[in-house]
């Protein structure tokens, strides 16, 4: 909470001190120099806008996609989705090609649990403990970019996926603007963003409320969830300084609070004695979770002559606190747990670019980053006889705190190649360390060329060699022998440490502008692992615990199309996916005899594998007026024993209609409305079996949704 404070105060600070495209690429084209004419307040504002996007344009050269899947969006497409600037963010990723919907806002890219990297303007963000709150804010982002496939050797760790935002800053957004959101399920949502130009001084602000009815998914597909509440509050602000045409320091600072209910499931089977209560109503249980973030990151960048490079030092704290219902999980459950996690990230990053000569551009850098996590649990189970069945109606009360300690580290170099202008080829390697649970190293080449016959059409082929360590906060830590002889008890004691995940990645693609405003897409890709990490929910605490398969096989691909010609644009994604894994190597604890012994010689698929996964959306622009619609489908996630069935497949569809009202020179409002699930389709994401799957979930109902916004 301490660091949470540190970044309100922070932002109210800059407040004070300032009183007084679809697809956006690194090549945006500069402001034009300013007339002789013009005021010399505005003319250094010019000064001030050009120098930052020329540095934005290096900064991308430092850490490009060299080869690797890149897909971005930029304002219009973040206005066009339902609820626009509002939605989560984690709706914001789902409109991008091969993203599967879960439950609790997770992500799935390509077959894959989570093993995303977040960066904010190119600088990785450290981890945070996954809950239910998104903790990235749409609002704050500029343009949006997910890379996926065969990543150069500037990626690593976390290496499914690259979220990379570029933030609103005070060359973009210049004004204020106060907006609020009212809607179903008890929604209430509150925000305000600032940004502008003092001096040599860019900066944006910006904060929100939100209070509804549905913070995490409900557990049953009634349209009214019981006991779901939420209320989150989140800040971000964006400080740049220009100190010269070559360079300029950045700091960026978020921090988000979240309080969460937990969703009641009626009708639940009472299965133990608790004292003399033996009945209780599932629908009347209070369980609720806490999260708490926050992040600085403070960042450098010069550019001199053909080089280039960029350096931030980075720190996060994440928390995560989860209250049971002492008696009615004991009463369902035989156990209640009061768990306390969190983890605090400090770190470096150092990457740079140097032109060589017109056909070799060098890059390297590295990473250090340094982790504590803490899990500090107290548990109330019963005791149980030789059979398993409970023998004292009296819990007894178990203390099992962990602490630990994780570095990881990792240096890379490259070269990016042009023997001739339509010909790219980037090879180089990195090499990675963990020092953790267990201490493991790799060096991994990277391989990607890019050939380019026409203009109109680029081919691309890349390898890579991934070393992705578990995440620290999501490694089980627990003292088995404690829970021996209660209602805790696992089926299997054995713990083998979790390790890293070792993959080879293959990818391949083509795209083709068909004609003025209309490209086309095709991805395939092919991942072999030992050691696949997955993660899944164990017990009624609503966090993740990491485990490995033995070995893993993952293989898919994407179409994808973009249409932006004058005031009608539309998008459409379709991906196919494969993730299959065999033999439980790690955390055995978690499992159940039975399934431990099918998977032991069986490949089975993956919890949130799911075949199919489509999204599409258009919107058209008429004088004020834009409406736009979007649908999201999903051929259903895994459930039963060892993961042998499916949910039902679901397509849901959403809609907005928007207008923009002049009032003078420098004030406008702007009135939207929205609908997610137009249809009203009763969706199921989870149905509480499958492999690490506690509770069902279903997805949101008919919600409708009014906004407001006053622009100053």
């Amino acid at each position: 909470m301490k660091q949470f404070l540190i970044a309100s105060t922070a932002m109210l600070l800059v407040a004070d001190i300032a009183a007084g495209q679809d697809a956006v690429t690194a090549t945006a084209s500069p402001t034009p120099t300013p007339s002789p004419s013009a005021s010399p307040g505005t003319a250094a504002a010019q000064s001030v806008v050009v120098t930052t996007q020329e540095l934005d344009i290096s900064r991308e050269q430092i850490v490009p996609s060299l080869g690797a899947t890149r897909y971005t969006v930029g304002p219009d497409r973040l206005d066009s989705q339902a609820q626009g600037e509002n939605a989560p963010f984690n709706q914001t990723i789902l409109r991008f090609p091969g993203v599967a919907q879960d439950s609790f806002g997770q992500l799935h890219v390509r077959g894959e649990h989570a093993n995303l990297q977040y960066r904010i303007d190119d600088v990785l963000l450290p981890e945070s403990i996954p809950g239910f709150g998104q903790e990235l804010e749409t609002r704050f982002a500029d343009n949006i970019s997910l890379m996926t496939g065969a990543l150069p050797a500037q990626f690593g760790f976390r290496t499914t996926g690259v979220i990379d935002i570029h933030t609103k800053n005070g060359a973009v957004f210049t004004g204020n603007e106060a907006s609020v959101e009212v809607g179903s399920f008890d929604t209430v949502m509150e925000s305000f963003e600032r940004g502008g130009l003092v001096g040599r001084l860019s900066y944006y602000v910006s904060q929100s409320y939100l209070h509804n009815g549905i913070g995490i998914e409900n557990t049953t597909g009634s349209a009214n969830p019981i006991h779901d509440d939420t209320d989150q509050h989140k800040f971000f602000t964006y400080l740049s300084y220009i100190i010269d045409d070559t360079s300029r320091v950045t700091l960026l600072v978020g921090a988000n609070h979240s309080d969460f209910d937990i969703p009641n499931n009626p009708g639940q089977t009472p299965m133990f004695t608790d004292g003399t209560r033996s009945t209780f109503n599932s629908a009347k249980l209070n369980e609720t979770q806490a999260e708490t973030s926050s992040y600085e990151i403070l960042t450098y960048q010069k550019k001199v002559d053909d080089l280039s490079f960029q350096a931030s030092i980075f720190n996060r704290y994440s928390s995560i606190l989860f209250r049971p219902d002492n008696v009615g999980d004991l009463i369902f459950n035989g156990v209640a747990s009061r768990l306390d996690r969190d983890i605090l990230s400090n770190g470096l990053e150092f990457d740079a670019s140097y032109k060589l000569n017109d056909e070799h551009t060098i890059r390297g850098g590295l990473i250090f980053t340094e982790q504590y996590a803490t899990i500090n649990t107290a548990t109330l189970v019963f005791p149980v006889d030789s059979m398993g069945n409970q023998a004292s109606t009296t819990p007894m009360r178990i203390v099992d705190n962990h602490g630990k300690y994780g570095y990881f580290y990792g240096f890379y170099l490259q070269d990016e190649w042009k023997p001739f202008e339509q010909l790219t080829i980037n090879f180089g390697g990195r090499l990675d360390f963990e020092n953790a649970f267990v201490n493991e190293n790799q060096l991994s080449p990277r391989l990607n060329v890019v050939y380019k016959p026409f203009e109109s059409t680029t081919l691309h082929v890349g390898y890579a060699r991934y070393f992705t360590p578990p995440p620290l906060e999501g490694v089980p830590q627990g003292t088995i022998a404690k829970f021996a002889g209660t209602t805790n008890a696992p089926g299997i004691t054995k713990d083998s440490p979790v390790t890293a995940e070792r993959a080879h990645y293959f990818d391949a693609g083509v795209t083709q502008k068909i004609m003025e405003g209309w490209n086309v897409g095709v991805d395939g890709f092919y991942k072999s692992s030992h050691s696949l990490l997955d993660e899944g929910q164990f017990g009624a605490a609503l966090v993740q615990s990491s485990f490995n398969y033995e070995r893993g096989r993952d293989y898919g691909g994407e179409l994808t199309t973009s249409y932006d010609h004058g005031p009608f644009s539309a998008y459409g994604n379709l991906a196919y996916g494969w993730a299959r894994g065999t033999s439980w190597s790690s955390a055995q604890f978690l499992f159940a005899p039975d399934e431990f012994r099918f998977v032991k010689h069986h490949w089975i698929f993956l919890d949130h594998d799911q075949r199919l996964t489509a999204s599409a959306g258009a919107s058209y622009t008429w004088n004020d007026w834009k409406g736009s619609v979007d649908f999201l489908y999903g051929s259903g996630l895994h459930r039963g024993f060892v993961n042998t069935k499916t949910v039902p497949d679901y397509g849901t569809v959403n809609a907005s209609l928007q207008r923009q009202i002049k009032i003078t020179e420098k004030t406008s409002v702007k009135v939207r409305f929205d609908v997610v699930n137009l249809f009203d389709k009763v969706y199921e994401l989870r149905d509480g079996s499958g492999i690490g799957v506690f509770a069902p979930q279903f997805g949101q109902r008919r919600g409708f949704y009014g906004t407001i916004a006053y622009d100053f």
